[in-house]
């Protein structure tokens, strides 16, 4: 039996196909990729329901995949099936629907689908307090990716942003043990990984439910022999106390990459988001992580057309974004989730007039990107090579995430090389560099 799966949202989902990949081959099924000719018997799709968007794909997906592919088994896992149970019943493509809990249920599910032919609906509610959800082991034995592992050591949120579904579909907040933690990061390097970065849902939160905190799981990801880089996932910046950046700006092996998401620069906005900060904390971190690691980047979230952003509110957002530089924005239209405050909000905005401040906060970021990359030529750096293309050029990427390209005779995959930034690439989108000697 082939099988094969589609991905779509975050790390912690690519993380998650993964292990439910490895779930699939030890039942005997031949994991093959999902466009392969000759199909499969059995196409898996990992939904991500953080915008409608995400919602409207999976649906595309398992209707085309229904559409080709009559004959085979179509299952839909993952957090818009645990958000929304009772409209995805209704999604007569999926033979087998199971949430975001309890991945390891989801093989024995098309199992017993095959061997029916019954219609499967499977989702384990994610209740909180004691008896409640706890978190659900898994161990990477190997990733896609050869030279950086995704770990994921958090799940859940109790922030309850105002915009956001996500507690809805991820529960409350579970960690993984220490150990647990330990064992994966020894095996994954014994296997050759050089990079490891941790992930979850709402990272910072992480042991709040054991006793520990998120520096608890750096150092002892950062004490791994073998592993010469560990990387952090996206982070609430509140949650970033000054006496954590100074140990962590002690620990070599953590890379000085720093995705705070800010979502909105404006006071008011924030404050209607339900984020626990403001601009002055925010401006107060990001200048504490820039004095605390050597070349630092800041990569953030920004959020435009939230339910009463005005004109005044939209431009104290893009000062904002236009002070902080940082060194790379993911920009986004809010999008309105049925079960969030936000979406019964008054003052909702115009689609034509988010698309205008969408295209408006990329231009600023497009361009404090273009300062930063700039700003690292003539800088020595590690850099971690991970695929080659055409003409003998090689890409990586340095400690604080600065794609590089770099032109050599020899394989250097996997490899860590000194580099010396020369220039921009000709797209501007990333950094050009020869070896050193």
């Amino acid at each position: 039996m082939r099988a094969a799966f589609y991905t779509l949202g975050c790390k912690v989902n690519q993380y998650e196909t993964q292990i439910m990949e490895q779930q699939f081959s030890a039942e005997g099924f031949d994991i093959v990729d999902a466009d392969e000719a000759g199909g499969a018997d059995v196409y898996i799709v990992n939904s991500c329901t953080v915008t409608s968007t995400g919602d409207k794909k999976s649906r595309q997906i398992l209707r085309r995949l229904k559409r080709q592919n009559p004959g085979a088994a179509v299952a839909l896992t993952g957090c818009y099936p645990q958000a929304f149970p009772q409209a995805v019943e209704n999604l007569l493509e999926a033979d087998v629907i199971t949430g975001s809990y309890n991945r390891a249920s989801l093989v024995e599910a098309v199992k017993e689908h095959l061997a029916t032919g019954k219609r499967i609906v499977r989702i384990t509610p994610l209740r909180r307090g004691t008896g409640g959800a706890h978190f659900e082991e898994m161990r990477a034995a190997a990733m896609n990716d050869r030279t950086r592992a995704f770990v994921k050591i958090q799940d859940g949120c109790d922030r309850f942003c105002s915009y956001c579904i996500i507690p809805t579909a991820r529960g409350p907040v579970r960690s993984k043990s220490l150990e647990a933690i330990r064992e994966e990061l020894e095996l994954l390097a014994e296997r050759g990984y050089q990079e490891a970065v941790l992930v979850g849902i709402n990272l910072p939160c992480y042991g709040s439910d054991l006793g520990l905190r998120l520096l608890d799981a750096v150092k002892t990801a950062c004490s791994v022999p073998g592993l010469k880089r560990v990387r952090l996932g996206s982070l609430e910046p509140e949650l970033l106390t000054p006496e954590d950046i100074a140990a962590m700006a002690a620990m070599p092996t953590l890379c000085p990459q720093f995705h705070l998401s800010l979502q909105s620069g404006c006071d008011s906005t924030l404050k209607r988001m339900n984020r626990r900060y403001n601009t002055a904390e925010y401006r107060r971190i990001v200048e504490n992580l820039r004095t605390s690691f050597e070349n630092p980047s800041i990569t953030t979230d920004i959020m435009v057309g939230f339910p009463g952003e005005d004109d005044i509110e939209f431009q104290d957002s893009l000062r904002f974004a236009r002070e902080i530089a940082f060194a790379k924005a993911h920009v986004f239209m809010y999008s309105p989730r049925p079960g969030t405050r936000a979406a019964g909000m008054p003052g909702q905005v115009s689609n034509a007039c988010k698309e205008q401040r969408s295209e408006e906060m990329i231009r600023v970021t497009e361009l404090t990107r273009n300062e930063f990359l700039k700003g690292q030529i003539g800088r020595r750096e590690q850099v971690l090579f991970e695929t080659n293309g055409s003409g003998g050029m090689y890409h990586g990427y340095t400690p604080n995430y600065t794609p590089v390209e770099a032109p050599s005779l020899e394989n250097i995959c996997g490899q860590v090389r000194e580099v010396l930034i020369t220039g921009l690439t000709e797209n501007r989108q990333g950094c050009l560099g020869s070896l050193a000697d």
